[in-house]
């Protein structure tokens, strides 16, 4: 009878070590979730700032020397990411394709100008930045106009701060959050065992020998949790960055090192007090409070 008593009470104390285990995981590999989102919310923000076009188009009487000199100062412009030159055949040539229909032939002419198509970098594509850079293409006297989405840029400069603020508002919430659930997590695993803490103390024990195996223990179960938080985070960092290789979600090394490190900590700091601090709130009751 009493071999059958232990071991249902040590299945008991299994399957208690593993919700506790498996809630601390989940808590964090959200957490994480939420992390890999904040560091990359720039990053995919910058990629989509880049895709905007700005067309330099070209007068017909424009020198081949003079484009040349705009295309390579473009190219060693701080603002430019990249500028290609793409002549009014090749224009035409794409704009068939798309549409499906020699227009040239249909007109006898084609009607479109040489230009060169840049793309620039992330922190420039705001509506004062661009407007600077365009005025001072504009300043050249073989430029006839230069075309790019107003409303687009404006667009995308107010979703990215409206967007970056809102994720770290949720990001903050979700923190407090985390650090919620993971203490009532371990705070009940204690709580199961209040009157074996009660009965080493009424024999004498001392608080910290009473408290140092339930502090170690939930270490060890916050470290567990925490690698296992952590191999999810890297295989979905993994399945994303072979999905959208050019997002480059993995560049910033640094960064998604000191996430991975801020999860380990978490699941061992937060187990740490969570514990010391259940285990001294037991110790302070009388032994009729444990009933309630």
């Amino acid at each position: 009878m009493a071999t059958s008593f232990e071991k249902f009470q040590k299945r008991r104390l299994i399957s208690s070590y593993f919700s506790v285990v498996i809630s601390i995981s989940l808590v964090l590999f959200l957490l994480g979730l939420l992390g890999l989102l904040v560091l990359n919310s720039k990053r995919v923000a910058d990629h989509f700032k880049e895709q905007v076009p700005i067309v330099i188009f070209l007068k017909d009487s424009a020198k081949e020397v003079e484009v040349d000199q705009l295309q390579r100062s473009l190219e060693l412009a701080d603002y430019t990411r990249s500028a290609k030159f793409v002549s009014k055949e090749e224009a035409a040539e794409e704009h068939m394709a798309e549409i499906g229909e020699n227009y040239v032939e249909y007109l006898g002419e084609n009607p479109l100008q040489d230009n060169i198509d840049v793309r620039l970098r992330a922190d420039y594509v705001t509506p004062e930045k661009v407007e600077e850079i365009i005025t001072e293409i504009k300043s050249k006297t073989f430029v006839e106009d230069v075309g790019y989405d107003k409303p687009l840029i404006e667009q995308l400069t107010e979703n990215v701060k409206r967007i970056s603020f809102w994720v770290l508002v949720i990001t903050a919430i979700f923190l407090v959050v985390a650090i919620l659930l993971i203490n009532s997590s371990i705070r009940l695993s204690v709580y199961a065992k209040r009157f074996t803490i009660k009965t080493m103390q009424m024999v004498g024990a001392t608080k910290s020998f009473i408290r140092r195996p339930f502090i170690w223990k939930s270490i060890r179960l916050g470290m567990i949790a925490s690698i296992l938080a952590m191999i999810g985070m890297a295989f979905i960092l993994y399945y994303l960055n072979n999905t959208f290789p050019e997002l480059g979600l993995t560049e910033d090394r640094i960064w998604i090192i000191g996430l991975f490190v801020f999860i380990f900590l978490m699941g061992f700091i937060i187990s740490w007090l969570s514990t010391f601090f259940a285990t001294q709130r037991f110790l302070n009751l009388r032994t009729d409070e444990l009933y309630y």
